[in-house]
């Protein structure tokens, strides 16, 4: 579908009250690309040219059916890299990832996409198109209408088009695949990762033991550090390999000497590179061989993050097949997974709302980078106070009347 195809479509749904579920590339976890009675789709697959980049800004402009694995190849051409970085690359569009404000990989080293995106190009309910494809990175002229759609879920307009800013492509990466005895210890390496990368820094991932067995068993991947109970994966990114790989070891005689962490390996190498990022992406996928999974997308600060997991063993006991804890330490982001040999919903009712209650409790949020969607949209006061949750329902309200665009999703009912 085209962007003037979506105008007309918008006008036509919106003349005859027909609901409309925009859908991407459908690699969500809350349910926000699905329909859930009658809704019409609106693909935006076909809408995947990119219109403009600028090699001396890093500026792109592309359409939001673009996915984000072929925008990648394009820049990497051009010795630049998309700001984001995310296990579903090869088949999530930008448009989703904009409509969610994914987070991905790499959040720690490029920010969000809340600073990243400069402008977009949004087709609101009535099918009227809202141009704010601007490319400016300054531009104090009122509210920042983008902002209202990022992260809206297609609640609030259709996204057709981004323009984002692109980073250069690293001339070096080094990545460390370490092994440490507590949870304890991989805050304080994260610390001194911190003091002692600093600006090459891009990507500190943690892992337990448990999902390194599952990868292990069900993908039949290798894992080079001795048994643990935490992994981290760190990763450096600079223009200067002497220099990165000096700061690198460093780093790791410290953290080693101290004990701190007591096994790792180092890759330079793009095979050995993704053959342990792989360790870390592929972790969703193993988890599918091993049952049913009731996944959680949790942000909390970085201190309390495995105390979830802890706590929510205890609590599930042997109701529970697994429950394995991993994701962004760098930006307190932690994927909790719990695995069964089928759905129960007493399962599913001793996890929640125990885990959005134990969230709330931390000043955490109950969706870090997934949206709220159709699932979770009923949990929102976990994280939002009720005045926020009435403000967003009057934006609803005032941008979409009739609510045809994306219904039954982020927000509950204003009734």
């Amino acid at each position: 579908m085209t962007m003037c195809t979506c105008v007309w479509f918008k006008q036509y749904s919106n003349e005859r009250n027909l609901a409309v579920n925009p859908q991407g590339g459908n690699t969500g976890l809350v349910g926000g690309s699905v329909p859930v009675f009658d809704e019409i789709i609106l693909s935006t697959a076909l809408m995947n040219q990119v219109i403009s980049f600028d090699s001396v800004s890093g500026i792109l402009v592309c359409q939001a059916g673009c996915i984000l694995e072929n925008l990648n190849r394009y820049l990497e051409e051009l010795d630049f890299i998309m700001p984001l970085d995310l296990g579903a690359k090869g088949s999530c569009h930008i448009g989703g990832n904009v409509a969610t404000n994914a987070g991905g990989l790499r959040l720690l080293r490029y920010g969000s996409l809340r600073g990243t995106v400069l402008g977009l190009e949004v087709v609101l309910a009535n099918g009227s198109v809202l141009n704010c494809l601007a490319s400016l990175r300054k531009d104090n002229t009122g509210y920042d209408l983008k902002q209202l759609f990022i992260g809206s879920e297609g609640t609030l307009g259709v996204i057709t088009a981004v323009c984002i800013l692109c980073p250069r492509k690293p001339m070096a990466v080094n990545l460390a695949f370490l092994g440490c005895q507590s949870f304890s210890q991989i805050l304080e390496t994260f610390t001194t990762c911190k003091r002692m990368l600093g600006e090459i820094l891009s990507a500190y991932e943690f892992m337990d033991d448990r999902c390194m067995k599952l990868v292990v068993s069900h993908l039949k991947l290798s894992n080079p550090v001795t048994e643990s109970p935490f992994f981290i994966l760190i990763e450096t990114s600079g223009s200067n390999s002497t220099h990165d790989q000096e700061k690198l070891n460093n780093f790791l005689e410290c953290v080693m000497a101290s004990g701190l962490v007591t096994d790792g390996t180092v890759a330079t190498d793009d095979k050995k590179i993704k053959t342990l990022w792989a360790l870390r992406e592929r972790i969703t996928e193993a988890l599918t061989y091993d049952g049913y999974v009731f996944k959680y997308d949790i942000s909390l600060p970085v201190e309390k993050l495995y105390d979830l997991v802890i706590d929510t063993r205890v609590r599930l006991g042997r109701s529970a097949k697994n429950v394995v804890g991993y994701g962004h330490l760098g930006d307190g982001n932690l994927h909790l997974n719990i695995t069964a040999e089928s759905y129960s919903h007493s399962l599913l009712d001793a996890i929640e709302p125990f885990v959005y209650e134990w969230t709330a409790k931390y000043s955490g949020s109950i969706s870090a980078e997934h949206g709220l969607g159709f699932k979770k949209k009923h949990y929102i006061q976990y994280s939002k106070p009720w005045e926020a949750v009435l403000l967003m329902q009057q934006f609803k309200a005032m941008l979409d009347p009739k609510g045809i665009l994306n219904p039954y999703k982020t927000l509950p009912s204003s009734s």
